[in-house]
């Protein structure tokens, strides 16, 4: 049985599929999107990101270019620093006890979602277009006996599944490029209780740079999604009672993640793109969190 079919015998409800045919596009990308850089890096710990990192890379922890075990050193160094880059994510969520419950929009396999509940003892709620992703991520909860904490299902982020003022946290983790800002921002501030905090870890184009680079269309190109700059994140945050605590750019921090993947087996033809963007200026990496007001 499917997670869908599975999910309409407990609820007795319709999945809803995409709403759009772009969201169609999305989960039909998602569904068949099996990387090695994802799976691979994942299977180091068992943690499944959709993420990129950050971090200064551990050379120690690598060792030698002539070492025969190499690349699967740098693999674990990696995951080591995406699973670093949910950390941050995590810790600027504010003040979560087990009582809560935090959302994950557009959730990916469940990585963070796993380690949210590990942090926090809290429910933890996913929502992906995608069924297999949805369908990993359950399985993988299950596997490590957090199902009853960790659940993600099909469902859009735009129309989400929950009471209003019933979430005591949320975020996308490099995933709100996929949506028009200001209908993501007015939901997640629909669903969040008043003080609850939103975060995003994010791409966005730099509005200092004038107009998206050629770099930035090419990652527009390359992931099928349409990359908004720092100021579309902060005026659509403004309009629905969002406040922005932090600004931080992890553009710095990411840089050497994008340097490391650029030498391993692993590659997907898009790392020159992120470096050069990244060097020029272009293109920033940043997380802002959010107070609902």
């Amino acid at each position: 049985m499917s997670l869908t079919d599975d999910l309409a015998t407990q609820t007795g409800a319709t999945i809803p599929g995409p709403a759009t045919p772009y969201q169609g596009d999305i989960a039909r990308y998602w569904d068949h999107e099996a990387r090695p850089v994802n799976l691979r890096l994942g299977d180091v710990d068992g943690l499944y990101h959709h993420h990129y990192g950050i971090g200064a890379v551990d050379e120690s922890a690598i060792g030698d270019p002539e070492d025969s075990e190499r690349e699967k050193k740098v693999i674990t160094e990696l995951h080591r620093l995406e699973s670093a880059q949910a950390d941050v994510l995590l810790d600027n969520l504010g003040e979560i006890t087990a009582d809560h419950t935090l959302v994950d929009a557009g959730c990916g396999r469940g990585g963070s979602m796993v380690m949210a509940h590990q942090r926090f003892g809290c429910r933890v709620e996913g929502l992906t277009l995608s069924t297999q992703q949805a369908e990993f991520g359950n399985n993988r909860a299950r596997e490590l006996g957090i199902g009853d904490f960790v659940r993600s299902q099909v469902h859009n982020m735009l129309d989400m599944p929950f009471e209003t003022g019933s979430v005591a946290g949320s975020w996308n983790n490099e995933s709100s490029m996929y949506v028009d800002l200001h209908d993501l921002f007015a939901e997640h501030a629909r669903v969040l209780s008043v003080g609850g905090r939103y975060v995003t870890i994010t791409g966005c184009w730099n509005p200092r740079y004038g107009q998206p680079s050629k770099y930035v269309s090419q990652i527009n190109a390359h992931f099928e999604c349409n990359i908004h700059s720092r100021r579309e994140y902060l005026r659509a945050m403004a309009d629905n009672r969002l406040v922005p605590q932090a600004v931080i750019d992890l553009t710095p921090d990411t840089l050497p993640y994008w340097e490391l993947r650029a030498t391993t087996s692993l590659v997907t033809g898009i790392e020159e793109a992120f470096i050069n963007s990244y060097k020029d200026g272009s293109f920033q990496y940043v997380l802002i969190a959010a107070d609902r007001v």
